[in-house]
């Protein structure tokens, strides 16, 4: 054998056997458990939404293929952003480099390596994450879930019997049951609002009726599963929620049965502040609630635009469809004639009901549209669809359909909005 191909030769085998290494290297306390810290456990322990808990190596070894499976598939942490539109602070996406470890891993063996080389447990909170609330309201009286089986959605109005207006610095929703619990919106109604005037306040309903589009721009906060609240702020300016006084909450509440039948008793918290903030929060939605999508229609493209009335800054947005939901695409259209695209979701899973937080608010002057596009798949291809054969319009069950392009801008606190 030549000097040169000798050296060749002799450099592969080292280059092999340090991949075999470092491969064999990746154990679950050192490298794996840290990532599972950070992406999964908000979702994947006791109580929460996800299947099964990933917080010991017992707890995740027996799945270690299907993880493998979902980390690679990119099906697994729920994050449906295309990373060539917007930068977003809750991305959880896994980096390569992590999608390389734990796949190094579970092709090693999956082996669980020294107790000594794992971080510390994460401690998860079991009261309220914002701080002691000000105000509690809670469900008077509690839903039982069935353990099977669709459930409409459920909507209770809770008056906050506030005597004043106040500035909302703070507010959470804390299911009864998170484990059943595929979302909840909170939405303000105001005095003399004529929204669910029908409803007793207090008491779980089915509505008959639909929304005007009017009564979908007054959300104050929502719970999604994984989802991560900040601390308050003891004192000092910062962005906050009018809240009228005499006005009244409407949950939304959406029930996932998971196999066993359970009661909910959902409670909302808000903390107050000391006086106007230096910014103003309000939530806004580019929605649609009169259309038609054709039986069969594969790919059925639906557009709705909310004009700001203000200069703003934007904050978020959520996007909202039902079964038949299959993207979506948030755009701006400024005054000038230029337009930019904020996000798109080429993949939109009802089943994750995301909140893209940007990296950095987005001044936006008075007159600008955001311009909201959805496409919905009600064709026999789509496996989640109800029934391809028929006309799909606009409703509050899963097999109707909505078009909500929720966001959330700051604005300073004398706007002039009432």
């Amino acid at each position: 054998m030549s000097g040169v191909r000798f050296i060749v030769v002799a450099a592969l085998c080292a280059l092999s056997a340090a991949a075999a290494t470092n491969s064999n290297a990746v154990t679950f306390d050192k490298q794996v458990l840290p990532i599972f810290q950070k992406r999964c456990q908000d979702c994947h322990r006791p109580g929460e939404v996800a299947p099964m808990p990933l917080i010991t190596y017992q707890d995740a070894r027996p799945w270690a293929k299907s993880i493998r499976e979902a980390v690679l598939t990119k099906k697994m942490p729920p994050w449906f952003a295309d990373p060539h539109f917007g930068k977003f602070s809750n991305d959880r996406s896994l980096s390569q480099a992590e999608i390389d470890t734990v796949v190094a891993w579970v092709d090693a063996g999956a082996k669980e390596g020294d107790p000594k080389d794992a971080p510390p447990p994460r401690k998860f909170v079991e009261g309220w994450n914002i701080g002691k609330p000000d105000l509690v309201l809670e469900m008077p009286e509690a839903f039982d879930v069935p353990a099977t089986g669709l459930v409409e959605y459920r909507y209770v109005i809770l008056p906050t019997h506030l005597t004043e207006d106040r500035w909302v610095q703070a507010t959470e929703i804390r299911p009864g049951n998170r484990a059943v619990m595929h979302h909840v919106i909170a939405s303000v109604r105001e005095p003399g609002s004529t929204w669910f005037a029908d409803q007793k306040p207090g008491v779980l309903f089915v509505p008959r009726n639909t929304y005007r589009s009017a009564d979908l721009t007054q959300g104050i906060a929502n719970f999604i599963p994984g989802q991560q609240l900040r601390p308050a702020d003891d004192g000092g300016p910062r962005t906050a929620v009018f809240l009228k006084a005499g006005s009244d909450i409407v949950l939304q509440l959406h029930y996932a049965p998971n196999g066993t039948a359970v009661k909910d008793k959902t409670r909302i918290g808000f903390i107050f502040g000391n006086g106007p903030p230096a910014r103003r929060s309000v939530g806004r939605n580019a929605a649609l609630v009169r259309f038609t999508i054709p039986a069969g229609a594969a790919d059925y493209p639906l557009e709705a635009v909310s004009t700001l009335p203000y200069d703003c800054d934007l904050l978020n947005m959520t996007p909202h469809a039902h079964l038949r939901g299959k993207s979506f695409e948030y755009r701006i259209l400024r005054p000038d004639g230029t337009s930019e695209t904020l996000l798109k979701v080429p993949n939109y899973d009802f089943h994750w009901q995301v909140t893209y937080y940007l990296q950095t608010p987005i001044y936006l002057t008075k007159g600008t549209k955001i311009q909201v596009i959805a496409h919905y798949d009600n064709s026999a291809n789509n496996p989640r669809n109800p029934d391809p054969t028929q006309i799909v319009h606009w409703g509050e069950q899963t097999t109707d359909e909505m078009l909500m392009g929720y966001f959330n801008v700051e604005v300073a606190p004398n706007s002039g909005l009432p």
